[in-house]
């Protein structure tokens, strides 16, 4: 499965936002990340429409979590970006070509398919299980130790 880079991007800045004391624009977000403005914005959108970040007006504004970083998950940042659909979608092969079976033969889903979805919802489930808190929570053992603390410090002043 291959997922868009604004899922990346857009785990980011939930884990940044979650760190933040006050709104953080969208401008700001993508200098953190070095990545363009313009697109982080659509992907800043996606996750207003999901109702996990909300934009703040005004020229102390940008966005901020719509609630705890605990009480959002992974999945929902993968499929306000990306969106629900499943990764693999059967086309019934089963009833093309010169050995086609009739669609009466074809009432239960085939080992392919039965396989496919299994695996897209245990995907799914790994990720609604991890929250954008927990993945704070790691971002300090996967660096210098002091990723959480600078980026804090960087939010609210701008240096490190």
């Amino acid at each position: 499965m291959k997922m868009s880079n604004g899922v990346e991007w857009a785990m980011h800045c939930c884990v940044s936002l979650g760190q933040a004391v006050d709104p953080v624009p969208a401008a700001r977000l993508a200098e953190l990340h070095g990545v363009p403005t313009a697109y982080l914005a659509k992907h800043l959108q996606a996750l207003s429409r999901a109702d996990i970040v909300r934009s703040v007006p005004g020229p102390a504004g940008g966005y901020v979590l719509t609630r705890a970083a605990d009480s959002i998950t992974a999945l929902e940042v993968v499929e306000a970006v990306d969106g629900t659909d499943p990764a693999f979608r059967c086309t019934e092969i089963r009833q093309q070509g010169p050995l086609a079976l009739p669609a009466k033969s074809c009432r239960v889903p085939c080992a392919i398919a039965r396989a496919m979805a299994a695996a897209d919802a245990a995907w799914r489930a790994a990720l609604a299980a991890i929250t954008i808190a927990d993945l704070a929570a790691n971002i300090d053992a996967d660096s210098s130790g002091t990723a959480l603390t600078d980026l804090r410090d960087w939010l609210t002043t701008g240096t490190r």
